[in-house]
């Protein structure tokens, strides 16, 4: 059952990353009235400072969706593992 919890968990780590992701872009896209700076379009001329600017608010919330994600997934293995215990 620990294997399904990691599983479950990874996979709303995926999806958290990916609303997360969309959320940024909106986010930018709103603020700037630019596309985000994703190298994707050579037509969109990007300034240094502005793909700076979105590498680091882009990682920013990777990495706490990535630790929510973590203290997410140990706190219900280690709920699981309580109740086991108690089985």
């Amino acid at each position: 059952m620990n294997i399904i919890i990691k599983l479950l968990g990874t996979g709303i780590s995926l999806l958290a990353g990916f609303v997360g992701t969309k959320m940024v872009d909106t986010v930018w896209e709103k603020t700037t009235g630019n596309k985000p700076p994703k190298g994707h379009d050579d037509d969109v001329p990007t300034t240094l400072r502005s793909a700076l600017t979105f590498a680091l608010i882009s990682a920013s919330v990777s990495a706490v969706i990535q630790v929510l994600a973590n203290r997410g997934t140990q706190r219900a293995v280690t709920r699981f593992a309580k109740t086991q215990d108690l089985v």
